[in-house]
C-alpha cells in the first residue's frame, strides 16, 4: 500500500517539473514579498512580472514564481533563438537569415 501512495504522489509531481516555479516562504505576519531577482518589495497579495518574465504572486504564504518564457527551447542545428524580455517574448529563426523563422518545441510558459 505504501507503494501505491508514493507512486501517486510522484504521479501528481509529474505536472510540475513541465514548468520552472520557485515558492520562497515568508515570516508569518510580514506584509511584503521580496523578489529573488529584482530584489524589489511586493505587498501580500500582490502579482507581477520581473525583468526576465517571471510571474509572481506573494501570498500570506509566501512568494510564488513561475517562468514566464520556456525554459527549454528545441530546434534544428542552423536555428537561434533570440529572447525579448521586455516583451516577455521570443523568436526561432534561421542563423543565416532571421526573417527565416524555424519551428521549435518548447517547455515551460
Amino acid at each position: 500500500m505504501r507503494s501505491v501512495f508514493v507512486g501517486l504522489v510522484l504521479f501528481a509531481l509529474v505536472p510540475l517539473n513541465d514548468a520552472a516555479c520557485s515558492v520562497a516562504l515568508i515570516k508569518r505576519g510580514a506584509i511584503h514579498c521580496q523578489d529573488m531577482l529584482d530584489k524589489t518589495w511586493h505587498l501580500v497579495g500582490s502579482s507581477w512580472t520581473n525583468s526576465k518574465c517571471d510571474h509572481c504572486d506573494c501570498t500570506a504564504d509566501g512568494m510564488h514564481c513561475c517562468n514566464g518564457l520556456p525554459s527549454s527551447v528545441w530546434f534544428t542545428e542552423d536555428c537561434t533563438v533570440e529572447y525579448n524580455y521586455d516583451t516577455c517574448t521570443y523568436e526561432v529563426f534561421k542563423t543565416s537569415d532571421r526573417t527565416i523563422p524555424c519551428s521549435h518545441s518548447a517547455i515551460g510558459k
